[in-house]
């Protein structure tokens, strides 16, 4: 591949309304709520109501989807940061 061929993941021109955030992490009861405390640090506007879940198959995972008014490559490194440090967080896309 030359340098021109190289694909390079496409950029985000922020202030970016409805970003969407997907969480994956160990299935308890307080994953949701922690979730959303987390990003309502970073991003206030995220209204509760709107958040998706998704449990996996066999029950030990949980999925959220979260949509924020993303406003800096920065603010999006520290959800991701945050989240992680719960330690019930295992992805962040």
């Amino acid at each position: 591949m030359t340098e021109d061929t190289v694909q390079q993941p496409p950029k985000i021109e922020f202030p970016c309304a409805n970003y969407p955030i997907k969480i994956i992490g160990d299935c308890c009861d307080t994953f949701v709520d922690i979730v959303i405390e987390v990003v309502q640090r970073h991003a206030p506007e995220i209204d509760p109501a709107s958040v998706r879940r998704r449990d996996s198959s066999n029950g030990r995972f949980l999925s959220v989807q979260v949509y924020i008014h993303a406003q800096s490559i920065e603010q999006l490194e520290n959800i991701n940061r945050e989240l992680r440090e719960t330690g019930i967080v295992r992805m962040v896309l």
